[in-house]
């Protein structure tokens, strides 16, 4: 869309949020609508399918009444385009009248609804969308998910303690990529490690061939990757198709590509893969074993990965959310939403109160083979992690 158009796009949905969603019809009703925006066609269709199962799991367990308050989720899909979740967000609020807002697989999913939720004053839980900036993009924002720099920094500093000295970064050409890049070179370089080179692929379409065969070129120690939810698969295929690993080329990555839902359909070429991220199907606690057999039981064996979990937890914020406020919603229960703590199945997490971002705990993990499955193994952590930008 042209610059002009998109303006006036703006204009005009502003204009009507401002005459069909006044401030005093919110919080009325005995009903508080929860409008999820998810990704169920296109590619990224197993990230928005994770994302309605945690949070319909939640429901399913807590029920769907609170503070006095019955829970309606209302689902739509946006396919993925910002386009379509522009136009879904704004039915939403302003023909469904939902008071909440979630969902958003990607970064721009989440950047074409931020006008929508600052002038309708909907508080928005962002449960996947990952880069840094996407907090700021509305004063109604509230994450449950994880910023890229956040994950990233701990296999950028566990590479150099471990005799990997020279890397070549691969990342998805798009804000969450470029977050990750950036982090990583920062973060790896600080430990004194090198950056040989910093490459990055076409989002649309990905052929990973001619950047891994680059990367084998370089010759160096190790590779660190990021991309996008759902193509994992076909880039640990490729990665062993060019000998990699048979080169002495290790692999580093964010969770993203070693996720837990399809980690198994990636076969031992996955085996060895260190990876930093802020939840693992495989972590130990009593809380999360409770949550992996309750979904595994819901959705006839299949299991969680990250995104399920920030949906699972976005809805109990905002369930603590509405037992403060009595049912209130609106400004009142984007505050009540500020500063919560709670034990996830991730792990101790919180929301910080001033910047709305998320801080958790991040695991370095190893992809290791367990009773004939491949899980994400946890061997190392950093505790309470701030997006790196908003570090205290």
């Amino acid at each position: 869309m042209k610059r002009r158009q998109f303006v006036a796009t703006l204009g005009a949905v502003a204009v009507a949020l401002c005459t069909a969603f006044p401030a005093s019809a919110q919080g009325n009703s005995d009903v508080v609508k929860v409008g999820l925006s998810l990704s169920l066609t296109g590619p990224f269709a197993s990230t928005g399918k994770q994302l309605e199962e945690g949070a319909r799991l939640y429901i399913a367990q807590h029920g769907d009444t609170v503070a006095g308050k019955k829970i309606q989720l209302i689902v739509k899909d946006d396919a993925g385009a910002p386009e379509h979740t522009r136009r879904v967000v704004q039915e939403m609020v302003v023909q469904e009248n939902v008071e909440v807002i979630g969902g958003f697989a990607l970064t721009p999913l989440a950047l074409s609804a931020a006008q929508i939720a600052t002038r309708s004053k909907t508080p928005t839980l962002v449960m996947v969308a990952a880069t840094s900036s996407v907090i700021d993009a509305s004063p109604y924002f509230i994450r449950s998910s994880f910023t890229l720099p956040q994950v990233t920094i701990g296999v950028a500093q566990w590479a150099p303690k471990n005799d990997i000295k020279k890397v070549a970064t691969l990342v998805s050409d798009y804000g969450p990529g470029i977050d990750s890049e950036k982090a990583f070179i920062s973060e790896f370089e600080k430990n004194g490690g090198k950056v040989v080179e910093a490459i990055r692929v076409p989002m649309q379409n990905p052929d990973f061939a001619p950047f891994l065969q680059r990367v084998r070129d370089l010759k160096p120690d190790a590779v660190f990757v990021f991309l996008p939810a759902g193509v994992g698969t076909q880039f640990m295929k490729q990665f062993s198709d060019r000998g990699l690993a048979d080169a002495g080329v290790k692999l580093l990555a964010t969770g993203d590509v070693t996720e837990d839902d399809i980690l198994n359909s990636m076969g031992d070429e996955a085996l060895g893969a260190i990876t930093s991220h802020h939840y693992s199907n495989a972590h130990p606690s009593e809380t999360n074993q409770q949550f992996v057999e309750a979904f595994k039981k819901e959705y006839n064996g299949r299991r969680p990965n990250y995104m399920a979990v920030a949906a699972y937890d976005g809805m109990r914020i905002l369930y603590n959310a509405l037992e403060a406020t009595g049912g209130k919603t609106g400004d009142a229960l984007l505050e009540a939403m500020k500063g919560q703590k709670f034990e996830s199945p991730r792990g101790p997490i919180e929301i910080d109160a001033n910047t709305r971002d998320i801080i958790q705990d991040v695991y370095i993990r190893r992809v290791e083979k367990k009773d004939g499955e491949l899980y994400n193994v946890e061997f190392d952590v950093l505790k309470a992690v701030h997006d790196p930008g908003r570090a205290k």
